[in-house]
């Protein structure tokens, strides 16, 4: 009975452990094949043939029991095998469907060979299958001995291998069920899982080697021998797997390195160390560029030129703030168009016309353009200039244009002055060469009319006498105009100047009802200049301010402290007929008048122009006059024109304060 029990229980625990051997098997084969799998991604993603055929190698040599290994890519094509006499064709066309149970029992030459299946995917995206064959053969030896061993065994020796057994498959289980939780835990994104233990001694701790600056010092989640880069001088400047053979001879894989699972399991957690190392610096990147975008974006849209951006078919692909704003557009509005979407037929054939020969010649387009808008005449200097990748190809062009008007005006107004100093130095050379033979002829004129009684003789030489001294006044304004005339620099007040032009003038103005107010700041600083060619200005300023309202009107004479300028402010306003917009700009000009003829000669502002430009200051004027510059309880009426104000602006001497 006790032979029988035993012989009962050799041949169940037999027929246990044979089972237990067989799912073993089969599981340490899907093992080795999905860890081949997973070591396989990253050399089939960057199609490193050579360190995919040294993985299956590696595996097929390292394992006995591996008859054959082999990857395909999606499309089903060989990328690597072990068979040393020629691929099996038909072992393509078997166990395709990784789905279905592994793994599948094939009968081959060889004997019977279980088929293992695994696919290799990133994501959704499948990149191949890697198939494994494992001998059966080797596994029916064992569990034949198995059985002979059962069968003789005692039953102490029948329990004691089936404690055995289930202990083996309760280890072999709970390592799988952590690789396969792990393996999960990937699928689903989380990178920070460990599949392997931790160790009792880190590499730093066994070799005693303190040197912090290695990639594998304080790193516990992995082995040394799957870090590039280091410092141990047999494995220095390899990396993994070439470094591996170095490795074996080392104190710290023999005391660390496992079996078959645990090398699986610390492939899992290289992998998964790595590719949120690579992860993170994408982010880290894609934030930097984020970034840089948005700091570009910002220079754009501050930067008053207009920029834009095409690509070969001159479609717009940006376009600045300013450019979008000049032409009332939004960018929205532009990005995805062209020139003809946007601008008059004619504009745009000219603007399609020039990029396309830019594109072709690769030569850039300088040019300034000008059009009249509500605003007055624009002046814009255009740059267009292909741009290039890094095959040096043309993709596309890039337009900037920046508003010169007031650089245009400047070069005008610079024109205008060149001019206006020609003018002068010949108004001054006529007025010298025509000054003596006018006196002669006004002094013999004058003889002649002591001697002559005749009437009507007589009568005619007063009118040359008369005409003679309009011509001295012009000659005299001439060189005034030219700066000959001599000045005296004195120490002034300008108050008292104009309180006495005033007074020179009040009476004659009274007489055609016009008043004259004055309301002049007695704070304001001694200036240094000529008074008489001052009291010029302001008789000039008074005559023109009376000339202009004719009769019934009003002139209001202002100074006071320009703190924001450090300086003195004198305004003569009035009530008179005012001053065209077009003619502002001209009025400063030599023999520019909108008086009658006769009634002037046009220098009177062109001197007092030079006169105020000498002592440092401006001329400027005004039309209509503003209400800052008439009386404070002045109320405009209809027997009032719109008037004009001229403001001069005189600098105080340096150091002092007004």
């Amino acid at each position: 009975m006790l032979v029988v029990c035993g012989l009962s229980i050799g041949l169940i625990l037999s027929s246990m452990s044979s089972k237990a051997l067989l799912e073993e098997g089969k599981e340490r084969g899907m093992a080795l094949t999905s860890g081949l799998s997973f070591r396989l991604t990253e050399p089939l993603l960057a199609m490193d043939f050579l360190q995919m055929k040294n993985l299956i190698d590696n595996v097929h040599g390292q394992y006995g029991v591996v008859i054959y290994i082999f990857l395909v890519d999606a499309s089903n094509n060989i990328l690597a095998h072990t068979f040393s006499g020629g691929f099996p064709i038909d072992l393509l066309h078997v166990n395709l469907d990784g789905q279905k149970p592994q793994p599948l029992l094939l009968a081959t030459e060889r004997g019977r060979i279980y088929d293992f299946n695994a696919r290799i995917a990133l994501g959704e995206k499948n990149l191949g299958t890697v198939r494994l064959g494992l001998s059966r053969s080797n596994l029916d030896a064992q569990i034949h001995q198995q059985q002979i061993i059962s069968l003789i065994a005692t039953l102490g020796v029948v329990g004691l291998g089936v404690v055995l057994a289930l202990w083996f498959s309760h280890t072999v289980t709970f390592r799988l069920k952590r690789l396969r939780e792990s393996a999960e835990e990937i699928v689903k994104g989380n990178l920070n899982v460990q599949a392997g233990f931790s160790l009792e001694k880190n590499c730093w701790e066994i070799m005693e080697c303190g040197k912090e600056e290695c990639p594998a010092y304080g790193d516990s989640r992995r082995r040394c021998w799957y870090l590039p880069g280091t410092l141990c001088p047999a494995c220095r400047d390899k990396e993994y797997p070439l470094k591996i053979e170095s490795c074996r001879h080392c104190p710290v894989f023999r005391y660390n390195s496992g079996d078959e699972l645990q090398d699986l399991a610390e492939a899992f957690d290289v992998m998964a160390v790595t590719v949120k190392n690579h992860i993170e610096e994408l982010t880290e990147r894609e934030k930097t560029i984020g970034k840089q975008q948005r700091l570009l974006k910002t220079i754009m849209d501050v930067t008053p030129d207009f920029i834009t951006l095409q690509d070969k078919d001159l479609i717009y692909t940006f376009a600045g703030k300013a450019f979008c704003e000049y032409f009332n557009l939004h960018e929205d509005d532009v990005i995805g168009r062209t020139d003809f979407d946007l601008f008059p037929k004619q504009q745009a054939d000219l603007a399609f016309q020039e990029d396309k020969r830019i594109l072709g010649t690769g030569t850039p387009l300088v040019k300034e353009i000008t059009f009249k808008r509500p605003d007055g005449q624009k002046w814009f200097h255009v740059v267009k200039v292909p741009v290039y990748d890094q095959d040096n190809s043309i993709i596309g062009l890039l337009l900037t244009a920046r508003d010169i008007s007031t650089l245009k005006k400047f070069q005008e107004q610079l024109i205008q002055a060149q001019k206006m100093e020609g003018l002068g130095r010949l108004a001054g050379g006529v007025a010298h060469e025509i000054n003596t033979p006018l006196g002669v002829i006004l002094g013999y004129s004058q003889l002649m009319m002591d001697d002559i009684t005749d009437e009507a003789l007589l009568e005619n030489l007063k009118i040359i006498e008369k005409q003679t001294k309009v011509c001295r006044k012009i000659v005299a304004d001439l060189l005034g105009f030219s700066r000959r005339s001599h000045s005296v620099r004195e120490a002034l007040n300008v108050n008292e100047s104009l309180r006495e032009v005033i007074a020179l003038v009040e009476h004659v103005f009274s007489l055609n009802r016009i008043m004259i107010i004055h309301e002049l700041e007695e704070t304001i600083t001694l200036l240094t200049g000529d008074k008489e060619q001052l009291k010029q200005v302001w008789l000039n300023l008074l005559n023109n301010a009376a000339d202009a309202i004719g009769q019934d009107g009003l002139i209001f004479v202002q100074s006071r402290r320009n703190i924001q300028r450090q300086g003195i402010e004198v305004s003569i306003a009035d009530t008179g007929q005012g001053v065209e917009k077009e003619h502002l700009s001209k009025l400063f000009d030599p023999f520019f008048t909108t008086k009658q003829v006769g009634k002037g000669t046009g220098l009177g502002l062109s001197i007092s122009f030079g006169i105020i430009k000498d002592l440092g200051g401006t001329i400027s004027a005004l039309s209509p006059t503003p209400a800052e510059y008439l009386p404070r309880d002045f109320t405009r009426s209809e027997q009032y024109g719109p008037g004009a104000v001229f403001i001069v602006e005189l600098p105080t001497p340096k150091g002092e304060s007004t």
